[in-house]
């Protein structure tokens, strides 16, 4: 990731500012607020503003007008009661807004998140830099042969490099002739004085899906935590995960209460169905149980027997 000498001043600048203020904050938050956190080759995240912290999850709880209780013991406790219970409205108090750089095509998998706020950069507007997404080496990977959306065995050796220099080669190619569209580099030099630029949000659609973009992006708490579920999943594409995952230690420093029961109840947990947590409780008597002997399609079967590492258990 590289930032001009400009975003690094603006950074500079924004992080020297100090606001006395009534407000409830973060202060491990505090001190990474505007800092660009890398991700991929170009790509970054920062956290610009936030509103609120675990005090506020248990204030709006118990609708009083103090911060909580006082007594970090009592208001995990609570926190972890709410995270248990699948409360919603009291994580929907706090909020966070992020500044977002990150590949189109995996904006476009992002977006289908429709619980935030977002503001994107316009390439009507502006000229996209000249910047694309290359994945490292070890991250290219053939498609998967159970699953449609995922992927299979690495891809090494010639085969890898030949990937690599078709999505190079493709990209500056078709970034070169979206220049040539505007008829304007993306420094804002003209390129022919005689001719006339195509309209420029014309000129994009020409561009490859791992041209990068940038955006705002605000969310509360909750709709964070069902992002965070979702793309930190070791199920998740890659790419979407490199962020989620830094997005988890934002969430750490902003609300570590909520952060442990997060981990604990969302990440570590597991869900059971009627169905088997029949089956758990013949395992707890000491039972043995074959997938035959039950409702339970073979994926539900293997999905429970894993969540529990019961595969050499059974019969």
């Amino acid at each position: 990731m590289k930032l001009s000498k400009e975003q690094i001043e603006e950074i500079k600048d924004l992080q020297s500012q100090s606001y006395k203020t009534k407000r409830v904050i973060a202060p491990e938050l505090e001190e990474v607020l505007y800092e660009a956190i890398p991700i991929l080759d170009h790509g970054f995240i920062r956290v610009i503003d936030y509103m609120g912290n675990d005090n506020s999850i248990v204030q709006a709880a118990r609708v009083s007008y103090g911060k909580g209780t006082k007594k970090v013991n009592t208001d995990s406790g609570l926190i972890k009661y709410l995270m248990r219970h699948w409360h919603s409205t009291p994580f929907e108090m706090c909020e966070i807004k992020y500044h977002i750089k990150l590949p189109i095509f995996i904006a476009r998998q992002w977006i289908r998140h429709r619980t935030a706020n977002v503001n994107e950069y316009s390439a009507r507007y502006s000229i996209l830099d000249k910047e694309f997404y290359l994945p490292n080496k070890e991250n290219l990977a053939a498609q998967s042969k159970n699953n449609r959306q995922g992927r299979g065995d690495v891809i090494s050796g010639t085969q890898a490099q030949e990937v690599l220099n078709l999505l190079k080669n493709d990209a500056e190619r078709t970034y070169n002739n979206y220049e040539e569209m505007l008829n304007e580099r993306y420094d804002g030099s003209i390129i022919d004085e005689n001719k006339t630029g195509l309209a420029r949000e014309l000129a994009r659609m020409n561009l490859t899906l791992n041209t990068y973009t940038q955006w705002y992006w605000k969310t509360d708490l909750l709709n964070l935590m069902n992002f965070l579920r979702l793309r930190a999943d070791h199920h998740a594409q890659y790419e979407i995960r490199a962020y989620a995952d830094a997005m988890l230690n934002t969430l750490k420093k902003w609300v570590p209460i909520t952060y442990d029961a997060f981990m604990d109840y969302r990440v570590g947990g597991t869900e059971v169905s009627s169905k088997g947590k029949e089956v758990i409780k013949k395992l707890i008597k000491g039972e043995n149980i074959s997938i035959d002997e039950t409702d339970l399609s073979k994926r539900e079967w293997n999905e429970l027997m894993q969540a529990f590492n019961l595969q050499d258990k059974l019969i």
